[in-house]
């Protein structure tokens, strides 16, 4: 079985990720005669359905373990940043400009105070968006939920919904992508909802269960304040750059799985690859937790984003343009990351240092 440190199975992961779609797929022709389909991407970041020839994008997603971070944090406003991140982010990955998400809290027993936090965070992450909250549902659920400490417990998931950018003829799927193409890296603060069974894993062996209380002596920041740094949501600035630029090749979400599978995705259609080598520098928290757990720089990129959130993939003559545009619009920073190259061979260069993964999956 392929464990990561965090104890996670990943092989076991994809293959019932696999079995789930497989499932789900033999559903895809039952509106077909109602001028409703599905086309299919592979390795798209979000559903869509083709209905009477507009295009919408779906997606669904939670913010997984993070929730313990806010349960030892006692503090519960920034998980709605967390929650639309995970979602209208993987919709403008595809370049759909997303417009409305639904959303279902799963708790033990209800707290007005806790859940009074939880939405606000969630109308400001939405403002943020500019999209409208048109549902959701609160289901008290008894044992079947747990957490950490006293308090409310909860589980916290949403679909989002998006329109296709007007100036896209089809969603974005990395078919485009050519060799010098370059690829800018739009800059991420922290761990988004990503990688945080291994987070835990290492602060407890090092600190013991209080470890959310203890400083990280080279950010001189609580490791529970590093750890719920809310998601920066990219899909205002990406629908910016839709309207604003003649070409987009493709988008990578860096989420579970980190450079090198979420860009490996859209590569992997034409058998391309990436010379990186001029990657954010992530926050100095991370470089604590790499040398507390002892974790291989290469798989510290597979674990977390590392500090890059958003990788855009775009022609070299549209560079100055992007980058003018997202580091002239608050609170983004980007910079080139480096370009795509005519081998299958994803380079990650840290310090004068080739990471030692290079290859990715094109099955």
């Amino acid at each position: 079985m392929a464990k990561t440190n965090s104890g996670i199975n990943t092989n076991l992961g994809s293959a019932c990720s696999k079995t789930a779609f497989a499932w789900a797929k033999g559903t895809f022709n039952n509106r077909k005669k109602n001028g409703v389909m599905i086309p299919t991407v592979d390795g798209a970041y979000a559903s869509m359905m083709d209905c009477n020839g507009s295009l919408i994008g779906i997606s669904s997603d939670g913010i997984g373990t993070k929730v313990e971070i806010a349960e030892r944090m006692k503090k519960y406003d920034t998980l709605g940043y967390d929650l639309l991140a995970m979602t209208v982010d993987d919709l403008v990955s595809n370049g759909f400009e997303p417009v409305s998400i639904s959303n279902i809290l799963d708790v033990d027993h209800l707290n007005h105070a806790t859940v009074d936090a939880l939405m606000r965070g969630l109308h400001d992450a939405a403002k943020f968006s500019r999209v409208i909250v048109t549902g959701g549902e609160i289901a008290e659920l008894g044992s079947r939920i747990a957490g950490y400490g006293k308090g409310m417990h909860f589980n916290w998931c949403a679909t989002g919904m998006g329109i296709l950018h007007p100036n896209l003829k089809q969603p974005l799927n990395g078919m485009d992508i050519m060799p010098g193409d370059a690829i800018i890296s739009i800059y991420n603060p922290g761990f988004r909802s990503n990688g945080f069974s291994l987070l835990r894993k290492i602060l407890t062996e090092k600190y013991g269960e209080n470890w959310h209380a203890k400083t990280d002596k080279r950010s001189k920041m609580k490791w529970g304040d590093a750890a719920l740094t809310p998601c920066l949501i990219y899909s205002p600035v990406v629908v910016k750059l839709l309207s604003k630029l003649t070409a987009i090749h493709g988008i990578a979400h860096i989420t579970g799985g980190g450079v090198v599978d979420n860009l490996g995705r859209l590569l992997k259609h034409k058998a391309l690859g990436a010379d990186l080598n001029n990657l954010f520098t992530p926050e100095p928290y991370f470089e604590s937790l790499i040398k507390m757990g002892n974790v291989p720089l290469s798989k510290a990129y597979q674990y977390w984003n590392m500090g890059n959130g958003m990788l855009i993939i775009l022609p070299a003559k549209e560079v100055n343009k992007a980058l003018k545009i997202i580091n002239g619009t608050e609170p983004y920073k980007a910079q080139v990351a480096g370009y795509v190259t005519d081998r299958k061979l994803i380079e990650i260069t840290i310090d004068n240092t080739i990471l030692p993964y290079t290859t990715y999956d094109t099955k």
